[in-house]
């Protein structure tokens, strides 16, 4: 059998975002470097406030070449490019200490809720 099974229930279709760290990053002055960490905190916030990242948060895990990602996120706006439009806008990724990529995400429809954001709206 080739192509895609069929699937007896629905999907939900959010946006991943992916946080890698960015090319300038190791460059940068530490100063900087805390600046740009506390403006991507208030970008993040201030989409999640505007209701178009669902959740966020920092990742870790040993190091290693290529870097693993820092940061996942997820959003539910219908737009990839859309998403990826505001994450690129984030001050640390237009400084080069990020770099981001913005991925579908297909899950069972209802198996996520976020409850934060239903506090906010």
């Amino acid at each position: 059998m080739t192509g895609m099974p069929q699937l007896d229930f629905a999907l939900d279709t959010y946006e991943c975002i992916v946080i890698y760290p960015g090319p300038a990053g190791r460059a940068l002055p530490s100063e900087t470097v805390q600046r740009l960490q506390a403006e991507h905190f208030e970008h993040m916030q201030a989409l999640q406030r505007r209701g178009i990242v669902l959740v966020s948060g920092s990742i870790d895990g040993p190091a290693r070449e290529p870097a693993p990602p820092i940061g996942i996120g997820l959003a539910r706006t219908g737009s990839v490019d859309d998403v990826r439009s505001v994450m690129e806008a984030d001050p640390a990724v237009q400084a080069g200490l990020y770099q981001v990529d913005v991925l579908t995400f297909l899950c069972p429809a209802g198996s996520l809720e976020f409850p934060l954001v239903k506090a906010q709206g």
